[in-house]
């Protein structure tokens, strides 16, 4: 079976950019926050607590009366979504059978109304043809999960989304959720002359395309705050062909004049890269493969060494500001990278008359 293409998006509800768990009905065994960490989840074997086994994941009691659980998420950023993973790994004999999403786009927070109600008559969640502030919008209707597994379903819903509510029917455990999308920021936020991360992820930046991510994912690059450890940041296995080189295409949140860049190679020490350099490239239309030949980059600056743990800021250096749509990181020969930061002007505010 294809991955699905929506698994290339930034997840909105991860917690390392801002996602929260608000409420949940009950999460008598796990805890409702673990629903939004990285990874999906571990098993440790013998481990438990006062109320049973330690689950790393959302688990509610064994339900004996009518009814379903629910939590309350509310997403790091606003967005689109394009697709959403209801993981159960480690979850076997407490999977729930079945789970079905709303979503509603309610900016100044939702009413404790909306946060308690059971999904039930007379409390009634909207089509997807309805759109309005502060209801429930289906956009998963209930389906099938499988235990164990990342449970991926697509979203065929094209408004922006604030928060969700997860429902699962019965009761059971979930270990993740992750929500995939675009995030909505809007333009009028930022002012003329104002330098903003162009690629990160609260300013819609997405990390498009690597060759290679065998020690640590691609998204890390352009999360919010600077790396945790060296699991925090973008990193290839090690390469011995002569002439190697690895790859990172990121799609800007706005096109833009690209005047500081930020090569951060925190925590790696035996493994950061010899040397870097940064390509840019502006497409009115993104190609279906945005790093096959058809494209043409430009260098913004030149290969230029690296070293082990350190920030390097890049403003002299830079040949060609733009405007670009996107950037191509080139490391040479493979390594890690912590963090990369894009500051520049966004350039439909730079051309205002």
């Amino acid at each position: 079976m294809p991955t699905p293409g929506f698994l290339s998006l930034p997840n909105l509800a991860d917690e390392r950019i801002g996602g929260k768990v608000l409420f949940a009905n009950d999460d008598f065994f796990a805890p409702k926050e673990n629903l939004l960490k990285p990874g999906r989840g571990i098993f440790i074997e013998g481990k438990y607590t006062d109320h049973g086994k330690w689950m790393d994941g959302w688990e509610s009691r064994r339900r004996r009366i009518p009814g379903h659980d629910w939590c309350i998420i509310q997403l790091g950023a606003t967005g689109i979504i394009r697709g959403i993973d209801i993981d159960t790994n480690h979850f076997l004999g407490n999977h729930p059978p079945f789970a079905s999403v709303d979503a509603c786009y309610s900016p100044d927070g939702i009413s404790e109304e909306m946060m308690k109600e059971e999904k039930t008559d007379p409390y009634k969640v909207l089509t997807q043809k309805s759109y309005n502030r502060n209801t429930w919008k289906e956009i998963l209707p209930k389906s099938p999960l499988k235990p164990g597994s990342q449970n991926l379903f697509k979203v065929n819903y094209g408004e922006k989304i604030t928060h969700l509510r997860l429902n699962i029917y019965p009761d059971g455990g979930v270990a993740r959720i992750k929500v995939y999308g675009n995030v909505q920021k809007d333009i009028s936020e930022f002012k003329k002359n104002e330098l903003i991360d162009l690629a990160g992820i609260l300013n819609g930046g997405c990390v498009l395309k690597c060759n290679n991510m065998f020690f640590s994912p691609k998204d890390n690059l352009i999360l919010p705050g600077e790396s945790l450890n060296m699991g925090d940041g973008w990193e290839t296995k090690r390469n011995r062909k002569p002439g190697n080189v690895d790859w990172v295409i990121v799609k800007l949140g706005f096109p833009g004049f690209i005047k500081k860049v930020l090569i951060d190679t925190a925590f790696f020490k035996g493994n950061y890269p010899d040397s870097c350099e940064l390509l840019g490239c502006l497409l009115t239309k993104e190609p279906k493969d945005i790093s096959n030949n058809s494209v043409i980059w430009k260098r913004i600056f030149p290969q230029t060494k690296l070293h082990a743990d350190t920030k390097h800021f890049f403003k002299n250096e830079i040949e060609n500001s733009g405007p670009f749509s996107h950037v191509k990181l080139n490391i040479y020969p493979d390594g890690g990278i912590a963090r990369l930061r894009i500051w520049g002007r966004v350039e439909k505010i730079e051309n205002r008359k």
